[in-house]
């Protein structure tokens, strides 16, 4: 019997969007050996042809940005000027790509043994990659423009809410004159995910894995790419925490924190989550920042002025209000929210809490939605340990009139990233991904440049 569809549903309205058939075991296998030749040939290939497709890729991306970006919007519920943006970011970190590749996969000369020695960076071959809906491009991006420009191949396994957008990154990647079967989208049915993907790993012709998404899922591919003893990128999730400290600028911050918690309805890895500020400054702080929220405007994320949305799926809108309504059982205080909104299943209040204590899960779980936890230190060591007190370690950022001290606490809190004065965001040029919890390894920058090549040492002797 042939299994289900894969059904897309705009979370703004519950509309059905689109139904795909997805692929039987001879459709993937006809794709693995496609891939598998086609790498070859790829990488054989010199970098200036590599790095003229992404060039290209680039072009169209930023000329079907308003189209590509509607996508997503109908997809998994973005606002609007928010997933134009993101396509934009693609084109950025292919453009990115396109001009440092060349230098970064260069081989590199090293004074050693032998009458020469060099570090050599070369393909691994076919890359899996398993990725989520929240930015359905970017995620897909960050790992394509690196992974062709080194000459490897890449296979998608997309979230299947954002089934569309997936097929849409296939077809904008051929439309730039990548080669057929470089880059190849699977369509998998949910239930059968986790056998196909394990099944992939350890197929030989599988020679890496990157995964965005949850530890349930990262824990599942490092397990099975542990058996198979392959290279594993995995950015999972991540709570992290906004110090402010006593002496910070709250015109400055308050903004600030509005914006790191609310982009995308709160549904991102490395969006602010755990608001830990200092007690001459909490009461106020907690005021202007929930009155700040409370002027975001929730709408249809079609239109332009809309900055919260519905969140992707309804079962994450039930999530999100069990970790308030538990929290608030516990005894945090709602400034602002803290309920469904009438719009639908999908759609959850922006929310503020405060007296929350770690233990509540707004704070011990990742909340992946618009709700934000405001908590009160009294010393620098009280600050640390509060950011500290999580599985996770993506992000962190740290506020105060002294750039220097916010440095010295800010790195003492564990994470990959660390922002002082500053909203934690990605950025092409610079190396994205955690510790802890939140996951191993390296995209974007030079690192992200080689991550997934054969770094092979040569001596002539």
């Amino acid at each position: 019997m042939a299994a289900d569809p894969i059904i897309t549903v705009d979370p703004a309205t519950g509309r059905e969007l689109g139904r795909y058939d997805v692929m039987t075991d001879t459709d993937i296998e006809g794709v693995l050996t496609q891939v598998t030749v086609a790498q070859k040939l790829w990488a054989d290939s010199s970098i200036d042809v590599r790095t003229a497709v992404l060039l290209r890729t680039a072009g169209i991306l930023r000329d079907r940005a308003a189209e590509l970006g509607a996508l997503a919007t109908a997809e998994m519920g973005k606002p609007i000027t928010e997933a134009i943006a993101e396509v934009e970011k693609c084109a950025w970190v292919c453009e990115y790509y396109a001009e440092t590749s060349p230098g970064q996969l260069a081989d590199e000369e090293v004074a050693a043994s032998g009458s020469r020695s060099f570090i050599r960076y070369e393909a691994l071959g076919t890359v899996l990659a398993v990725m989520p809906w929240n930015y359905p491009f970017w995620q897909v991006f960050r790992f394509v423009a690196p992974t062709l420009a080194a000459g490897n191949a890449g296979i998608l396994k997309h979230s299947p809410n954002v089934t569309g957008v997936a097929l849409a990154i296939e077809q904008v990647l051929t439309e730039a004159g990548l080669p057929a079967g470089v880059f190849r989208t699977l369509l998998v049915a949910e239930d059968e995910v986790a056998s196909i993907v394990d099944r992939l790993i350890q197929d030989d012709r599988v020679a890496a894995v990157t995964l965005t998404g949850s530890n349930r899922a990262g824990a599942s591919v490092a397990a099975s790419a542990g058996r198979a003893a392959k290279k594993t990128v995995l950015e999972l999730g991540g709570s992290d925490p906004f110090v402010v400290l006593a002496d910070a600028d709250l015109d400055l911050v308050i903004p600030r924190a509005v914006a790191g918690r609310f982009l995308n309805t709160g549904q991102s890895c490395l969006c602010a989550k755990r608001f830990i500020v200092h007690e001459t400054l909490a009461a106020e702080f907690a005021r202007r920042f929930a009155a700040a929220v409370e002027d975001l405007v929730i709408g249809p994320p079609d239109e332009e002025g809309t900055r919260i949305g519905p969140l992707a799926r309804a079962d994450l809108a039930e999530n999100l209000g069990r970790q308030v309504d538990e929290s608030v059982a516990a005894g945090a205080v709602v400034l602002t929210g803290g309920k469904p909104l009438d719009r639908g299943p999908a759609w959850y209040a922006p929310t503020v809490l405060v007296n929350v204590t770690p233990d509540m899960p707004v704070m011990a779980e990742e909340t992946f939605g618009p709700a934000a936890a405001v908590i009160e230190f009294g010393t620098d060591d009280e600050a640390v340990a509060l950011a500290n007190a999580t599985p996770y370690g993506l992000g962190a950022s740290v506020w105060s009139a002294d750039a220097g001290r916010a440095l010295e606490i800010g790195s003492r809190i564990s994470s990959g990233a660390l922002f002082v004065n500053a909203t934690t965001a990605s950025d092409p040029r610079l190396p994205f991904g955690g510790v802890k919890q939140s996951g191993y390894g390296r995209e974007l920058g030079a690192l992200g440049a080689r991550e997934f090549t054969n770094i092979r040492t040569v001596v002539i002797g």
